[in-house]
């Protein structure tokens, strides 16, 4: 059986459902979106149990890696192909997509008051468009999927966002679509010239025939690393991000955080590094300047942010450039850390933002100067909390250790004052974290209004609970996921010509 693509298009198909019931059936709608998102999850176990970790050890190119691929014709005539499949990169991907989508959409239960019916389609289009972008082969494809997953995210800001939220979607998109257009062009040069004597968009075919001269793949890189700079955000990109996350509602700034910008860092892994060595080579100084600019300007000013949302919006910009600094080391460390800090952001930052989505929904308001001594009045709420901001920082023990951990050996191995300046990143990450946390929550109760907060429901516990069983999980026994993506990253690093 297919589940690679029922994983994909299961949330597609049940948005269609939606679409067929009675706008003031909003119970139905929730039913329905959070069934098929948690149908979606079921489907993608069987990938991860049956991938099998050590097929493609020692590969030169991508399709000694693939898994579960399916490769049918889709238009002929310009040889564009339905050509999807997953290494350990990607299946990863995947399985944070389909695990964090039906917790986001449960999450919004009671947020979402306003054309609920429109929202759960939306959100549902959203994942079979990010699912699209990790599986796919074909290039065509790969764009198809990207850009439709914009249209998605930038109706949930839009629409059922803060009150600017049409700037921050309007700036999201704008941002999005100027690297998006200049990738269309560097995925047109690669169907014309990528192979000598064939015009094909399927990945495998460039991964193993194609012949890029070095001085085009200059100017490749740059068309596709500045679609996917702008998409982790990258400095100095990055301005779209905060905007986009304080006026996103809960669910939006969870998938924003937790998937969508992995799709910039997965399109280096997959595209830039590989396909372009020389390039890569070239500009790998940059990129990790670049990188480190990111970690420490990023924690700087989140510092000195007032807004719990915006704090950790722009936090992101600081863990991402970890991310960034391991895939520029050109070593195993460097790229098995870049990669497992990926899954890491996603499950923390995703948390994170829902935990800040619960205490706006009680109080709406995000200032932390309108808290205190909150650990008193929701004393389970103040503990997950302190769990999933320890994660945030690297406690050893959780997740975010061992990425960082490994990132900052591969960037001390490529060069001693690299993992210097990016360990500064880590010290300025439990500064401004921690220090936000003892503000909200210790100290006197002095607002009337928080002294009669609710503490955590069972569904947010419960969702809650999932996300820190994986937190703790990493932080324990990495091996377990750092083995699925070890040969993808052997690939990337035999193509770059490093160890």
């Amino acid at each position: 059986m297919d589940f690679l693509t029922l994983t994909i298009f299961i949330p597609l198909v049940g948005g269609l459902l939606i679409l067929l019931v009675r706008r003031q059936s909003e119970g139905v709608a929730k039913g329905i979106a959070l069934a098929a998102s948690a149908l979606t999850f079921v489907v993608s176990l069987p990938l991860i149990f049956g991938f099998d970790p050590g097929k493609g050890a020692y590969a030169s190119g991508l399709g000694d890696l693939l898994q579960f691929e399916v490769d049918r014709p889709w238009i002929e005539a310009l040889n564009i192909r339905y050509h999807i499949g997953l290494d350990g990169v990607s299946l990863l991907l995947v399985m944070l997509t389909t695990f964090l989508t039906p917790l986001a959409i449960w999450g919004s239960f009671t947020a979402i008051k306003q054309r609920v019916k429109t929202y759960y389609i939306t959100f549902l289009m959203l994942e079979t468009g990010m699912l699209g972008v990790f599986a796919s082969v074909d290039l065509v494809l790969f764009y198809v999927f990207w850009e439709a997953m914009l249209i998605p995210m930038y109706l949930l800001i839009g629409v059922w966002g803060g009150p600017n939220r049409v700037y921050a979607a309007v700036k999201f998109i704008l941002y999005t679509m100027v690297g998006s257009l200049l990738m269309l062009v560097g995925i047109l040069w690669l169907y014309f010239n990528g192979v000598p004597g064939e015009n094909t968009f399927d990945l495998v075919r460039i991964f193993h025939l194609g012949q890029i001269p070095d001085r085009a793949q200059l100017y490749l890189f740059g068309a596709f690393a500045l679609a996917f700079a702008i998409k982790v955000p990258m400095f100095p990109f990055h301005t779209w991000l905060p905007d986009a996350h304080v006026e996103a509602p809960t669910a939006g700034s969870i998938v924003l955080a937790g998937i969508l910008l992995k799709m910039g860092t997965y399109g280096f892994i997959r595209f830039c590094l590989p396909l372009f060595p020389y390039a890569a080579h070239h500009f790998a100084g940059l990129m990790m300047v670049l990188a480190l600019i990111g970690i420490i300007y990023g924690a700087l000013v989140t510092m000195m942010q007032t807004d719990m949302k915006r704090l950790i919006a722009y936090s992101s910009v600081s863990h991402l450039g970890f991310v960034m600094l391991g895939l520029f080391a050109f070593n195993m460390q460097g790229m098995q850390g870049g990669t497992i800090q990926m899954i890491n952001h996603g499950l923390s930052t995703g948390a994170l933002f829902f935990l800040v989505g619960v205490i706006y929904e009680r109080r709406h308001t995000r200032t932390i100067t309108d808290y205190g001594g909150l650990a008193k009045v929701m004393p389970k709420y103040a503990t997950l909390f302190m769990i999933v901001a320890l994660s945030s920082v690297g406690l050893p023990g959780l997740n975010g250790f061992v990425g960082e951990f490994l990132v900052l050996v591969g960037a001390f191995k490529a060069k001693a004052v690299y993992g210097i300046l990016g360990a500064t990143g880590v010290i300025l990450a439990v500064v401004y974290l921690l220090w936000m946390y003892q503000r909200v929550f210790f100290g006197e109760v002095t607002n009337d209004a928080n002294k009669k907060l609710l503490d955590l429901t069972t569904a947010e516990k419960v969702i809650l609970a999932a996300i820190i069983v994986f937190i703790v999980w990493i932080g324990v026994h990495p091996t377990t996921f750092l083995s699925l993506s070890e040969n993808s990253a052997q690939m990337v690093l035999t193509r770059l010509g490093g160890m």
